[in-house]
């Protein structure tokens, strides 16, 4: 048993900057930080564009910031928490950049801002093409340095503890359902142990491996929101997936490489495979439209063509420019025989970002007394129907400093429950055949991908379902029957996830945002968030 004054799960940009800042206030407090992985194997990791945020304020504005951003939504977007992160943003990122965080400048000292889709200014601070990595870094060396941070790497969280483990019935209804902390296992010596903690934050990332191609490493598996559900939290807006336009298309390939949007920020232009620059006939923005307009103008010149990527052309930019902005991506593109001064980049959609999640309040809190999530993982209210490019970095840091103010507060009437059981094996064997597993999650990956991607139908949900309830029903039985396994529990929190995208894309009876359903294919009018 490990007891801790405060647990996170996760070890991105939303866990990690939370940790500092409890660690900071509370130096005799016993701080934990749990990771699957490696501690830097997250998704903030892979981002490669950079952090919205307003610093250049003769060009730019709050106003412009909450604009794009309540239009990128669709309607759906909360207009309070916009405002929130977007005019508490600039402070969270001078606090990075206080704690080791570079990045770009030009010669005079100015930050160098770039511009994605859906952004009326140019207000994108990055770090060459590899931003979250250089963010990850820098949190990484500064928790390194707090003494009371203890970081447990390849330990990986089952369930929540909740009222339910004390024998008592908990359900959706229930009032007061709180956490105790999780059990987890612990990979180094295959053991089960409960974790115990006042405060429990859930910054466990994005779901993105639920489809067959997405940009999301392999160990987004929306571990956190699957677990919420199981405990009886509420969950939202899960029908709201988003795909980035372009990812790098190398077929047989996962994940997929990310080629940013500040690619295209900097001049780049999609085209079909005709060599026709197509962006303008779907959106006066051209290839700076929103990512959901964009994502879907791709897919449908690839179904009219009958091929599986466009291009987007980067000849005109110029070999020292694009090296300097992009070395990443041109050494990658470089390393499978592509020269992108002269040759064009093939592209497809790929998932690369779940806007809903675990339903919170403007403070973090999460349905579940004691439990607070941020960062992907989270529905704060922010991206609506469809996130506004390097939004999501910025949220991060604007919800886990809000969720850090809130738990000073909390964590005083916050106790550690002494009296919870340790986890009960009984009953179950190794498995027999891995294969039981592997194949469901690549069942499931299909199914979502040909059933519930880019474009929908009703019939294409339906049939999703009836074939999600047979892969439940099998995962559950392995569940029930076998000692746990990373593999297990990944397929059943992906089960869950994919079922919970499916059954919230159905009781959206229109098109809005990243769901657009073509028996619905106008906006009704009816700006509801859907909760589960």
């Amino acid at each position: 048993m490990i007891e801790a004054d405060i647990l996170i799960v996760g070890s991105g940009i939303a866990g990690l900057s939370y940790a500092l800042k409890v660690a900071d206030h509370h130096p005799d407090q016993k701080v934990v930080v749990i990771t699957k992985t490696k501690a830097d194997e997250t998704n903030t990791k892979y981002a490669q564009g950079g952090i919205a945020g307003v610093t250049d304020l003769e060009n730019d504005s709050f106003d412009k910031h909450i604009q794009d951003t309540l239009i990128a939504g669709g309607g759906l977007c909360n207009p309070r928490t916009v405002e929130i992160v977007v005019k508490e943003g600039p402070e969270r990122i001078r606090e990075i950049i206080d704690w080791g965080t570079r990045f770009d400048k030009d010669a005079e000292g100015d930050f160098k801002l770039g511009r994605e889709g859906g952004h009326s200014e140019f207000r994108i601070l990055h770090h060459k093409d590899v931003t979250g990595m250089e963010i990850e870094r820098a949190l990484l060396e500064t928790v390194s340095r707090r003494k009371n941070i203890e970081l447990i790497k390849h330990c990986f969280v089952i369930d929540i503890i909740t009222q339910h483990h004390l024998g008592f019935l908990v359900t959706k209804s229930t009032p007061d359902i709180e956490c105790y902390g999780v059990y987890a296992l612990n990979l180094y010596n295959n053991q089960i142990e409960k974790i115990l903690s006042r405060i429990t934050l859930f910054a466990t990332g994005g779901n993105g491996q639920v489809y067959r191609s997405t940009t999301n490493p392999k160990i987004a598996t929306g571990d956190g929101i699957a677990m919420v559900y199981r405990a009886k939290g509420r969950i939202e807006n899960m029908e709201f997936i988003q795909f980035h336009p372009t990812a790098l298309y190398e077929p047989g390939v996962s994940p997929s490489f990310l080629i940013t949007e500040a690619v295209r920020g900097e001049g780049g232009m999609l085209r079909n495979r005709n060599g026709e620059a197509f962006m303008e006939r779907y959106d006066e923005r051209k290839d700076l439209a929103p990512r959901d307009i964009v994502a879907r103008a791709i897919d449908n010149e690839m179904k009219q063509a009958g091929t599986e990527h466009v291009f987007l052309d980067c000849r005109h930019i110029g070999k020292d420019r694009f090296i300097e902005h992009f070395p990443n991506i041109y050494e990658k593109c470089r390393s499978i025989g592509i020269d992108v001064t002269n040759q064009m980049i093939p592209v497809a959609p790929a998932a690369h970002y779940s806007c809903g999640g675990i339903k919170t309040d403007q403070w973090g809190r999460t349905s579940i007394r004691n439990l607070y999530a941020c960062g992907e993982c989270a529905s704060t209210g922010l991206h609506g129907a469809n996130r506004l490019a390097s939004n999501s970095l910025l949220e991060a840091l604007v919800f886990s400093h809000r969720c850090y103010l809130d738990t000073m507060i909390a964590e005083k009437n916050s106790i550690i429950n002494e009296n919870i059981p340790d986890w009960n094996a009984q009953g179950t064997t190794h498995p027999r055949e891995m294969i039981l597993i592997t194949q469901s999650v690549k069942e499931l990956q299909f199914l979502m991908s040909d059933y519930v991607g880019i474009v929908r139908t009703d019939m294409r949900l339906q049939r999703a379902m009836k074939r999600l309830d047979l892969l439940h029903e099998e995962i559950e039985t392995l569940y029930e029957t076998t000692f746990v396994s990373p593999q297990l529990c990944e397929a059943r929190n992906l089960i869950t996830v994919g079922y919970l995208i499916v059954k919230e894309a159905q009781f959206r009876k229109e098109s809005r945002g990243l769901h657009y359903n073509t028996d619905y294919p106008e906006k009704s009018g009816l700006l509801q968030n859907i909760v589960l």
